[in-house]
């Protein structure tokens, strides 16, 4: 990184030019390696690196939670021949940090919302598909955690949407989302959520433009900002989490939670927000009546 500095000093004019030796004396280098360098500027390698950074940028951007290891798997999936180490020096050096990485000296602050609070705790919806809910939950298995994120429509209760996956990345949210709209017929639907870096991706941004839906967003630590969608969550906790000690597989959990919600609490769980009826035969009634 020296290496301009010297070619500036020299090309001064001739009352403040620093001869090329005398630099490189001082700053502690070979003029033999500071005219490899002046000959080729930007060696391959160099090159490579930049490449690879600027997609380990782009990735860390659509998923806040990716550390080097994520990165690299997703690198070599997409055909890039590189190494762990690699790829954790270039992540290291833009400081490309997993959003739940504890490192000594590094304070993460929560991100700024992209969205603004447009529902302000007011858990009321005048028909189905004016205001969903969303967040994420997790489980710990013997193969490791299991994650769904889930969808609800305010009106109803009703899990309009949802995705289960190995992993916490901004694609499950995203999934959930999708499946929510494939199901349903929003429109300028507001769908609320935490300021988890999964629902401040650029991926979910752009999904949520994509449907023409309106994001929402609470703020930092305030659960009752989102509480419509964690007593759903609790539900599912008492109902079905913690109905076994352990879970030997994921694909077990995953199946206990699909059987409980379309099952169970979609079609025998009667709710008394919703005048003893089921969620599905909440929204019969309700959107059967107008019609006719």
């Amino acid at each position: 990184m020296m290496y301009p500095l010297v070619l500036e000093l020299a090309a001064t004019d001739a009352l403040l030019r620093v001869p090329v030796t005398v630099t490189c004396r001082v700053l502690g280098f070979s003029t033999k390696a500071f005219y490899k360098w002046r000959a080729d500027p930007v060696c391959a390698r160099d090159l490579d690196d930049a490449y690879l950074t600027n997609a380990a940028v782009d990735l860390h951007t659509d998923d806040p939670e990716f550390g080097y290891r994520l990165i690299a798997d997703d690198l070599k999936a997409a055909g890039h021949l590189v190494s762990e180490n690699r790829i954790w020096r270039l992540c290291s050096a833009q400081r490309l940090w997993s959003v739940h990485s504890k490192k000594r000296g590094l304070h993460r602050q929560p991100g700024p919302p992209v969205h603004d609070d447009l529902l302000e705790r007011d858990f009321t919806a005048i028909a189905a598909d004016v205001v969903w809910l969303t967040d994420i939950t997790e489980h710990p298995t013997n193969e490791g955690k299991l994650y769904l994120c889930a969808v609800k429509d305010v009106f109803s209760n009703r899990i309009v949407g949802y995705s289960i996956d190995s992993r916490m990345k901004s694609s499950l949210a995203v999934a959930a989302l999708a499946n929510a709209v494939a199901q349903r017929t929003p429109h300028a639907t507001i769908v609320h959520s935490d300021r988890g870096s999964q629902f401040r991706s650029r991926k979910y941004v752009r999904a949520l433009k994509d449907a023409g839906l309106q994001g929402s967003m609470g703020r930092v630590g305030a659960c009752a900002d989102n509480a419509a969608m964690e007593s759903f969550f609790a539900l599912l906790q008492k109902n079905v989490l913690n109905r076994q000690r352990t879970w030997t597989t994921r694909e077990e959990l995953r199946l206990a939670i699909v059987v409980w919600i379309e099952k169970t609490y979609h079609r025998r769980r009667r709710q008394r927000a919703l005048g003893r009826l089921t969620p599905i035969e909440y929204e019969t009634i309700y959107k059967t009546a107008p019609a006719a």
